[in-house]
């Protein structure tokens, strides 16, 4: 199914209807004031708000918290649930061949289903119909958040850049920090797309053309912040996780941007750095000291009539940032199943902020398989990043907390199974870290061990008789009890997996291999 609307006013409308909208009309800034209360209505896990009076800025709304829940976001995007979203993108890549005519016609016919996701260009775009040319930052509400925030950042814009090699469209939400009526810093860390295209102009001796597109519909706005594989385009993820192609219009510096944008700034970034924060970032603490970043020439912003302005703030957890990051979580399992298909599922704690830890269930087939699978999820992607890695069973639910703690203390030896990296690449935001980017990483693999592996064979779980078990459910439900046992899938688990081990060792001899 595709998205249920078009632009970020229809999305509006649509949250209106579900009941997941507030609206204020108290005057209220976007320096600090509006920053607040929408860190309140996320701390209380409350709705969506559009701001319809905001100080400095007559004729502006601002909306906040425009994705105020999972269940929210999978609804418009008009799936069951969000991994088959990432099902769309895997099943195309990853078809079998086809062979036989019946093979080839049914091919044909996913060619043609990928070929919807194309983005489509139009000529007119609705942003268009006001332009800023002097002092073009200065008309847009950008937030202050906090109060030792170095200035107004643009906090949900989607810096849309291109490859100058190949060409591919890139959009990805960076934080924009407002220098002065014309000047932006732009934060795209050393591993980002935009970081990257960045690089590649600067070695030409260009400058290369930027534009920040904010507020459109949510598939393209989620695009934004989603950690999509190189090479693939944004456009075409923005198709794909819409269910349709997305309408792009051109702008004067060449670049393709979402049709449906409510605000768009054009320019170009040129081979010079400027200081850029503080800020209050989503670890809850002030960046360490500033750094330099590339610096944004405006040239011009464009707006519809009646404009509406998108921020998220970030902090403390949980707020914004937590729903879209599980929303990355349930997307991105399809495609990390791919990459390693004994991925059985994953899960970012929200306290984790997300590139702080990461628990990954597996199917086991080998020893050090649990420790295969954490090194190949820090040399790929977003997941490079990620400080610590905690791989379980399975049978183990890693989003069950209490059963993860369970595995780690129980099949977890801190002198054979915890690995330790030192000096390598990590999140510049850690605020642990030694130096920028450069820190640890910890692994704990939780993973039932083999006999390979621990010397001795798996410990013996203790799993009750099935007959008496059938005779006590009898009594359970003539007492008006109904609890299930809560490990009964943990031991089921645990003693199908030995079983497997078990058959498999007996039936392989090294001539086979």
């Amino acid at each position: 199914m595709a998205i249920q609307v078009g632009d970020l006013r229809e999305y509006l409308e649509w949250l209106d209807a579900q009941g997941l909208l507030a609206r204020v009309d108290e005057p209220l800034s976007p320096i600090l004031e509006i920053p607040h209360l929408l860190r309140r209505v996320m701390y209380a896990k409350g709705p969506a708000v559009l701001f319809e009076n905001v100080k400095g800025y007559p004729g502006w709304r601002v909306a906040g918290n425009v994705f105020p829940s999972i269940e929210a976001f999978t609804r418009v995007l008009g799936v069951e649930k969000l991994e088959d979203v990432g099902m769309r993108l895997t099943e195309s890549l990853a078809s079998v061949p086809p062979v036989g005519l019946r093979e080839k016609i049914r091919r044909l016919r996913e060619v043609k289903e990928l070929a919807t996701y194309l983005p489509r260009r139009v000529r007119r775009a609705g942003f268009k119909e006001n332009v800023v040319e002097e002092a073009p930052l200065d008309s847009i509400p950008a937030f202050k958040t906090w109060p030792l925030d170095g200035g107004r950042y643009i906090t949900l814009g989607l810096v849309v850049t291109r490859d100058p090699a190949a060409g591919i469209t890139n959009m990805g939400v960076y934080r924009v920090m407002i220098k002065d009526s014309r000047r932006a810093v732009v934060h795209w860390q050393i591993h980002k797309r935009g970081a990257r295209a960045y690089r590649e102009a600067v070695e030409k001796g260009d400058g290369l053309p930027v534009a920040v597109v904010i507020g459109s519909d949510p598939a393209t706005m989620f695009t934004g912040v989603a950690p999509v594989p190189y090479p693939l385009d944004k456009l075409l993820f923005a198709g794909i996780l819409r269910g349709r192609g997305l309408e792009v219009a051109e702008l004067d510096n060449g670049l393709l941007v979402p049709a449906n944008a409510e605000i768009v700034l054009e320019g170009r970034v040129k081979p010079v750095l400027d200081e850029e924060g503080p800020f209050g970032d989503h670890w809850g603490f002030y960046d360490k000291p500033r750094e330099k970043y590339p610096v944004l020439e405006v040239d011009r912003v464009y707006y519809r009539r009646d404009p509406v302005y998108v921020g998220t703030v970030v902090g403390l957890p949980p707020l914004e940032d937590a729903v879209i990051g599980k929303a990355v979580e349930r997307i991105f399992l399809p495609i990390m199943s791919a990459v390693f298909p004994e991925i059985v599922d994953v899960s970012f704690p929200v306290y984790g902020v997300f590139q702080g830890l990461m628990i990954v269930s597996i199917k086991k087939r080998y020893p050090g398989h649990g420790k295969k699978v954490m090194m190949g999820l820090w040399g790929v992607g977003q997941t490079s990043l990620t400080k610590m890695i905690i791989v379980v069973d399975h049978f183990i639910n890693p989003h069950d907390f209490n059963q993860v703690i369970w595995a780690v203390t129980s099949f977890a030896d801190p002198g054979r199974d915890v690995v330790v990296l030192e000096n390598t690449h990590t999140d510049s935001l850690d605020p642990a870290s030694r130096e920028h980017g450069v820190g640890g990483k910890l692994g704990i693999d939780a993973t039932v061990k083999m006999e390979e592996e621990a010397g001795r064979e798996p410990p013996l779980i203790v799993s009750p008789d099935p007959e008496v078990e059938n005779r006590i459910a009898g009594v359970m439900e003539k007492l008006g009890l109904r609890g299930e046992d809560p490990w009964e899938k943990v031991v089921k688990g645990y003693l199908d997996t030995i079983q497997a081990w078990s058959r498999v060792r007996g039936s392989y001899t090294p001539s086979q291999d």
